[in-house]
């Protein structure tokens, strides 16, 4: 258990570092265009990181059944329905890119999505503990928890964030599978919610264009460009790439370098070999996860660190097929890597959840809640 929370450390640690080496590469001609500054986005980047180091650091020292309690459940899931809420109304939430994803707050912005996403793990995982084997039953196995989690993915669909709504949608099914939600039950629920997520796309023109763009992309160039573009950087850089701050696509080439197309310059300045590295080091996070959540003390943390683990590794996986063409355009940030300060706080903060539960699960670690539990798995 403690090698697995060191390795994650160690993991997350250089994925932030690529990530801030990258931001200063890619955002430089960005920020020198736009605001003069070649510096902006990278210093914004380092403000966030030091929150980010400041809320991980806390999470990983504050007791993980702290997130068990009611009132914290309740507290969670309401500040994150406000959030949805608020950001979709004209004039308070701000629209960047044909969405209301975000809350100005002075200087910088809120992300509803990732206020969301936490959120939604932290209910559900509560949900599947207090019910335990009723999670078995149609009606608190599935009716109330898909409820509440068809709430969120409502108002996720009305930013729009297509993206985050497919991410957290599994997400949850993959929590209820593993909180004791009957196989069948989620099969015909994933059917029918894939089937309702396929018509909102059918009547969304942006979206259902980037899905042509992405069946067909001779026939819809304009659409397919961001795609075109990744591509070429990826075989520009080829194996050892041209070096670092060297891209030529980061020349307003491919838009949304610095964010969500990231690693793309990647592949162009450092070459397959490191985007290779990118994707072992996600590997590695989902390996360590899955360790510490079997080896967490009690059900709860358990649950709750898969249920941390998906989100981060899944959220990875999407980005990458994305960038690398095997899946259509999506608007999700690499986690750790990508600019961003919403996504950077809420995935350190959930690694810091797994490094307390990693350190609970620890026996050298002895503390009078831990003891309960294995006292009472003991006596079973």
């Amino acid at each position: 258990m403690h090698k697995a929370a060191s390795t994650l450390t160690a993991i997350v640690l250089a994925l932030l570092s690529i990530g801030i080496v990258m931001l200063a590469s890619t955002s430089s001609v960005r920020g020198a265009a736009t605001f003069d500054d070649a510096g902006y986005f990278l210093k914004r980047q380092l403000i966030w990181l030091a929150l980010a180091a400041v809320v991980g650091v806390f999470t990983a020292r504050f007791d993980y059944h702290w997130w068990q309690r009611r009132s914290t459940v309740i507290g969670t899931s309401v500040f994150a329905l406000i959030v949805l809420v608020a950001v979709i109304i004209p004039g308070v939430g701000t629209k960047i890119g044909g969405s209301y994803r975000w809350l100005r707050l002075g200087p910088f912005s809120l992300q509803a999505s990732e206020v969301a996403k936490f959120a939604m793990v932290v209910l559900l995982v509560n949900w599947a503990v207090w019910n335990g084997r009723r999670m078995g039953r149609l009606k608190e196995g599935l009716l109330i928890p898909v409820a509440g989690l068809g709430l969120m993915l409502g108002l996720l669909l009305l930013e729009p964030d297509f993206g985050t709504t497919m991410l957290t949608g599994t997400v949850g099914m993959l929590l209820l599978y593993a909180g004791g939600t009957r196989v069948s039950y989620l099969a015909v629920t994933a059917v029918v919610g894939l089937c309702l997520f396929a018509l909102a796309v059918m009547h969304d023109p942006v979206r259902m264009m980037r899905i042509l763009a992405f069946l067909v992309p001779e026939k819809y160039p304009d659409a397919a460009y961001h795609l075109a573009q990744s591509k070429i950087a990826f075989i520009h850089g080829g194996w050892a790439g041209v070096g670092l701050g060297n891209s030529i696509q980061k020349q307003f080439y491919l838009p949304e370098a610095h964010t969500d197309f990231i690693l793309a310059i990647i592949g162009e300045e450092l070459g397959f070999v490191a985007t290779g590295v990118v994707v072992l080091l996600f590997l590695g996070i989902l390996v360590c996860g899955l360790v510490i959540s079997r080896c967490a003390p009690d059900p709860f943390g358990r649950l709750l660190a898969f249920g941390f683990t998906m989100m981060t590794v899944l959220q990875a996986v999407i980005n990458i097929g994305v960038v690398t063409g095997c899946l259509p355009t999506k608007g999700l940030p690499l986690p750790f890597i990508s600019y961003g300060g919403s996504s950077l706080i809420m995935s350190v903060a959930a690694t810091g959840v797994l490094l307390n539960i990693a350190r609970h699960g620890d026996r050298s670690y002895k503390d009078k809640h831990t003891e309960t539990i294995r006292d009472g798995l003991h006596e079973f």
